[in-house]
């Protein structure tokens, strides 16, 4: 990486890219303004961008790549993809537990459309980094995907086997970015680590058991820029 006066960084996903968080006296989702990005760019020698959209899937953001990222000509692009990509259409599940259901981006295509934006962003002379994801709070997030519905709940349950398998899932995805981050040596920031460190962990999330909260985004900033000033320190400002 160049040595520069100016940096543009730009952090590309999903949700918790974007800052969302559940408002539980509105009971709706809303976007946090001191979200880990804008907290970042009080930090950084240059500008943040913030390309994280709702409900965005790996192939999704492959195929808005140049749009949402290569014509913004970034320095640095912080990927933030697998939430979504290992989720399941659960409505569907809940109603029929006795059939097999693919999640939203299966394992493999996963792995190579990161690979495959990872390759793009060096071809373009950006310098990729990837984040781990946070855990989810399997107990929280199963009492969110069966809306209190018992039948929904039975049946949920019976296609997991337990509610722990939604922790064990999606940590897989999580074991996926590591690894091509270490295939492909690329930056690596384990903000996941992080957030085990705390037994509580489930303080830093909101409701949902899936987005973290104004203390996890928070601490999800920390990560970035102790991961920034250990290893780019030209990257901060003084």
């Amino acid at each position: 990486m160049k040595i520069k006066d100016k940096y543009i960084f730009l952090a590309y996903g999903d949700s918790i890219t974007k800052g969302i968080v559940y408002d539980n006296e509105r009971s709706r989702y809303s976007i946090l303004k001191e979200n880990f990005t804008n907290i970042i760019e009080n930090n950084i020698k240059g500008s943040v961008y913030n390309a994280g959209k709702f409900g965005n899937t790996i192939r999704r953001g492959m195929s808005k790549m140049y749009n949402d990222v290569i014509k913004k000509s970034p320095d640095i692009v912080l990927i933030e993809f697998g939430g979504n990509d290992c989720d399941y259409k659960w409505d569907d599940i809940a109603k029929n537990s006795h059939v097999e259901y693919e999640p939203n981006t299966d394992i493999t295509t996963f792995r190579e459309t990161l690979l495959n934006m990872i390759e793009t962003l060096k071809d373009n002379q950006i310098f990729p980094m990837l984040m781990t994801l946070p855990p989810l709070d399997p107990l929280k997030y199963f009492k969110w995907i069966t809306k209190g519905d018992s039948f929904a709940e039975q049946n949920i349950l019976h296609w997991l086997g337990t509610k722990e398998r939604l922790f064990t899932w999606h940590n897989s995805y999580s074991k996926m970015i590591a690894n091509v981050a270490k295939e492909t040596n690329t930056a690596l920031i384990d903000v996941r680590t992080e957030f085990l460190k705390y037994s509580d962990y489930t303080r830093l999330l909101c409701k949902d058991g899936i987005h973290p909260n104004i203390n996890g985004q928070s601490l999800i900033a920390n990560v970035i820029l102790k991961f920034i000033k250990e290893n780019y320190n030209f990257l901060l400002q003084n």
